[in-house]
């Protein structure tokens, strides 16, 4: 199709409209980011924090990309968004399984963007003819820039599955998700393809980073970290994206998370999850579901926290599921006491997990008992119950709040 260059009139309008998106870059954004992770198409890419992380990448590349071509020559066809990032995101689509209908996200996008464009091009001008022609030219743009993208993006998914399909992590990756499904698979055959046994307790854990290239060698490190703090010397790694792996450690003891955070101080970006020691070929899958769980927290609650396990942060996991009523509990519950000084919340709770014992919890925080005493009744001042009467919700809604990172 022979592109219709529009006048100069709604070229100048386009510039216009171009550089007012690149200058509220992040209000688009928003709207954008929203509407892509929420439709239901996007659950497997939404619940997953890597992917969540690469979908916004993208959503910000794709806008920045379209609106500075536009601003640079507005009329003019945008080409494909080829950027590094965008083959690492059909890198990590492919390797989690999933087709090109998870492109649809894409579309999703480009309706949240149209809408705030709309709205855009009201301010722009009130002649009809004008808007009618600067709403077509528009349109013709985003969707020639899109359709050429996606087209692009397919086609890099379509040689990566290819290229995966013959490698070894691809072969681990089929094997483990059919016993993370409960597939039929015979163990003997399971265990030979991944050259790991199964009749033996395992602990699953997630190592993952959000940066878009994450520095080479640093998951492998991680990894390595994880296995020095469990005592094991050959775990079982899959790699499922640029920024993912899969590993079970084989054997009986955990991980210790507070090593492996400080472990993980010379690898930024990168985080653990663990899952819990579980025996047998079910409990290789328990432990991973638990593992992608206590990801899946970390990243809802956008907690600092490096490297956690299951057991740390099954009730906050649990009570955090929807986001705004765990922030309604921890108000209600905690009152002023959720906005004192961390050191005043962490008194309180190590009070309560020392089962209110004020000597135990004195010596656990390496203070004056009578410092403890002025700081529970500080603490009372500021719960809307006193703390003897709601002692559990009090625990649950620091618990939550330290998980949460709002140290």
């Amino acid at each position: 199709m022979t592109w219709q260059h529009p006048s100069e009139r709604t070229c100048d309008l386009l510039r216009q409209g171009a550089e007012i998106a690149l200058n509220s870059l992040q209000e688009w954004l928003d709207e954008i980011d929203e509407a892509t992770l929420a439709a239901a198409t996007m659950r497997a890419i939404a619940q997953d924090p890597a992917l969540r992380a690469a979908t916004r990448r993208i959503n910000r590349a794709h806008l920045t990309f379209w609106a500075s071509e536009t601003v640079r020559d507005p009329g003019a066809p945008v080409p494909a968004y080829t950027g590094p990032d965008s083959l690492s995101h059909a890198r990590d689509l492919v390797r989690r399984g999933l087709d090109e209908s998870a492109l649809d996200s894409y579309r999703v996008g480009q309706n949240a963007a149209w809408r705030r464009w709309m709205q855009t091009a009201f301010t722009l001008t009130s002649d009809p003819d004008e808007l009618r022609e600067l709403l077509d030219a528009s349109a013709r743009s985003v969707s020639g820039f899109l359709d050429a993208t996606i087209v692009d993006i397919a086609a890099r998914m379509a040689a990566e599955r290819e290229e995966l399909t013959h490698g070894t992590h691809a072969e681990r990756r089929e094997i483990v998700t059919l016993l993370v499904e409960g597939a039929p698979i015979s163990r003997q055959r399971a265990e030979a393809r991944l050259g790991y046994t199964l009749d033996r307790t395992h602990t699953a854990a997630v190592v993952w980073s959000e940066e878009p290239s994450p520095e080479p060698g640093h998951l492998e490190r991680a990894t390595e970290a994880l296995a020095q703090t469990a005592g094991v010397q050959q775990p079982l790694t899959v790699i499922v994206g640029a920024a993912t792996s899969w590993v079970w450690l084989p054997g009986p003891a955990a991980p210790d998370t507070g090593l492996l955070n400080r472990l993980l101080d010379p690898l930024p970006g990168v985080r653990i999850a663990v899952g819990p020691p579980a025996p047998g070929r079910e409990g290789f899958r328990r432990s991973h579901l638990a593992a992608l769980t206590t990801q899946r927290m970390l990243a809802r609650l956008r907690s600092p926290r490096r490297a956690a396990g299951f057991d740390d942060v099954q009730l906050s996991s649990l009570i955090s599921q929807d986001v705004e009523q765990a922030d309604d509990f921890v108000k209600t519950t905690l009152g002023d006491l959720a906005t004192a000084s961390p050191e005043l919340r962490h008194a309180v709770l190590t009070y309560i997990q020392a089962q209110c014992n004020t000597t135990r919890a004195a010596g656990r925080l390496f203070t004056h008992r009578n410092t403890l005493l002025r700081q529970l009744d500080r603490a009372d001042q500021l719960l809307p119950k006193p703390l003897e009467d709601n002692t559990v919700k009090v625990a649950v809604a620091l618990d939550l709040l330290q998980w949460r990172g709002s140290d």
